[in-house]
């Protein structure tokens, strides 16, 4: 019982010393902060927009690498004629117009090569009456990793058209820095 007992304890010292596994564990914090401002936005209670790539927030929740893409992408003139954002559109409801978000739900995967995926789904079009698809769910893909020993979100994955893949947030600033 003695040799249980020391090897529990030796695994638990282990899992809190190891690179990933405390960052497995925290990998929805910043994916949760990201979508409770997504759902204030869209709560329809006409309260301020809250951006959630502002520079505070790019610094705080987002990599280096994603925070550079996206300051790169905003510098794009042609990218957003009201100068706020280098979309058009709410990349987390993955459209222009939403509802509150109804049915959401929230999972973690297990880490893979340092990145952890945070999926989020949820019903943005109920309020649309004659929406043919206004009870589907979106999917948003999270890739959370640990940098400077807290976790980041290095990239979101939006749904594509249909029999289209997802598309990679990243991929679709460097386009838009590139004046694609």
């Amino acid at each position: 019982m003695k040799k249980i007992a020391v090897l529990f304890a030796g695994l638990v010292a282990a899992s809190s010393v190891l690179p990933g596994v405390s960052a497995a564990a925290d990998a929805t914090a910043p994916v949760k902060e990201i979508i409770e401002d997504t759902k204030k936005n869209w709560a329809g209670d006409n309260s301020d927009w809250i951006d959630i790539f502002d520079e505070a927030t790019l610094g705080r929740l987002y990599s280096k690498d994603f925070a550079d893409k996206y300051k790169a992408a905003a510098q794009n003139p042609a990218a957003d004629e009201d100068g706020i954002s280098p979309f058009d559109y709410d990349v987390i409801v993955n459209g222009q117009d939403a509802c509150p978000l109804q049915d959401l739900s929230m999972e973690s995967g297990q880490p893979a090569n340092g990145t952890t995926e945070v999926t989020v789904k949820f019903k943005a079009a109920t309020c649309m009456e004659g929406t043919p698809d206004k009870d589907a769910f979106t999917t948003v893909r999270f890739e959370v990793i640990d940098e400077n020993g807290k976790p980041v979100i290095d990239d979101i994955m939006i749904q594509g058209e249909e029999g289209q893949g997802p598309i990679s947030l990243k991929e679709a600033m460097v386009q838009i820095a590139n004046g694609e």
